[in-house]
């Protein structure tokens, strides 16, 4: 006989009739139309063959009729799979809870993006975009309408024009569209500039304003470098003056260096802990007991986990602890001079600008004295001396 379609989805079975009257029994299934397939004999009086699940219960009458017996020897088919893994319980409820979570998982707002602001700052526009209800977690079914959420945050965010909101599956993209606003000039008060220090003026020039020093004049801290002022007394006008002005500048520092430095050495041997990281708390899972090492420092490493391009609250940190020892170095004089020089150097450039360069440098007074160099250092440096003065006009009553 022809094999049924879809005999693995509806299931089907191996069966083994044993009786004298086996050949009644098969042309007896012919008569009813119940489809088997591979009969094959097995002896005198047995055969074997291939029935579908759901006529498996129609066999009872032909039974009792030729005086037969089944037995089943195999089952194929969805059916008996599916029931196979319902009696694994914890197995069909792993599988259970992943589709839920991947279902979740997928309902949910993972990352929201901006793009196109150049001066609305990207905090604002999620900021008035929370508030809307959209943020990242939030539940996608919980959302407002894209047209609706693209109206009120172009309503809520002055100076954009149009806001579009896309979803792409899980991510947010927010398009803004801003505003063209005519810049504005920068309204200034005519000022001068004037020398910060005592100096003399090595360069200046002038892009606004009249120039009231030259090069090589000595100048007092507060006096005018570049004049706000043009023209004579009965032709006056007051601007904002604009230009560079460097000078040769003095500091004197006194310098103060150990010969004996304490330095820290790794010697290689670590200990680590591991940790789950949730949200803003950490639960220790290795790495339990005492630091094995007298002195040590620790290195904090976290990696979180990333869904696309959105960090998730959750991740694993790991603290390295490492084994130091200190070790004491004793520097020569004149190493001990060129660090506490350069040291010196580098404070003037943090106080005076990037731009300051060190002419020459004359060391005053120097001594060593209870393990320390100690220097009394005069540095001659050019930097820039300019600064701006409001000009203010005295009122007549």
């Amino acid at each position: 006989m022809n094999i049924p379609t879809m005999i693995f989805i509806r299931g089907y079975l191996k069966l083994m009739v044993r009786g004298e009257h086996v050949e009644a029994f098969i042309n007896a299934l012919a008569e009813t139309g119940t489809p088997v397939w591979d009969v094959k004999p097995t002896g005198e009086n047995s055969a074997e063959f291939k029935l579908l699940l759901q006529d498996f219960k129609g066999l009872r009458p032909l039974l009792k009729r030729t005086g037969c017996r089944t037995r089943i020897q195999e089952r194929h088919g969805l059916p008996f799979r599916a029931f196979r893994l319902l009696r694994r319980k914890v197995f069909v409820s792993g599988i259970v809870m992943f589709f839920a979570i991947l279902l979740a998982l997928s309902s949910m707002v993972w990352n929201v993006s901006v793009e196109g602001n150049e001066k609305v700052p990207s905090e604002d526009v999620l900021e008035a975009a929370k508030q809307e209800g959209l943020y990242p977690y939030q539940w996608i079914f919980r959302l407002k309408s894209l047209d609706k959420l693209s109206t009120n945050l172009t309503t809520r965010l002055p100076g954009t024009s149009w806001v579009g909101v896309e979803r792409n599956g899980t991510s947010i993209r927010i398009q803004v569209v801003e505003a063209s606003v005519p810049k504005k000039s920068e309204l200034l008060s005519p000022r001068h500039l004037v020398s910060t220090r005592d100096a003399v003026i090595t360069h200046i020039y002038a892009e606004k304003g009249v120039p009231k020093v030259q090069i090589n004049n000595r100048v007092k801290k507060g006096q005018i470098l570049i004049s706000g002022i043009l023209g004579d007394e009965e032709n006056a006008k007051s601007v904002v003056a604009k230009g560079k002005v460097k000078g040769l500048v003095w500091h004197e520092y006194e310098i103060e260096v150990p010969l004996v430095k304490t330095r820290k050495i790794y010697t290689g041997d670590a200990s680590e802990k591991s940790y789950l990281v949730l949200g803003n708390r950490a639960v220790q899972l290795w790495g339990y007991g005492k630091v094995p090492f007298e002195k040590h420092e620790t290195l904090t490493l976290y990696d979180p986990l990333k869904w696309r391009s959105r960090t998730l609250p959750f991740g694993w940190m790991t603290e390295k602890v490492m084994e130091v020892n200190e070790t004491k170095v004793t520097v020569t004089e004149e190493e001990a001079k060129k660090e506490g020089l350069d040291s010196a150097f580098r404070d003037i450039v943090a106080k005076y600008g990037p731009e300051s360069r060190l002419v020459s440098q004359k060391i005053l007074h120097d001594k060593k004295e209870n393990g320390k160099v100690y220097m009394k250092v005069l540095f001659e440096v050019e930097e820039t001396i300019a600064k701006e003065l409001p000009i203010v006009y005295n009122q007549g009553e």
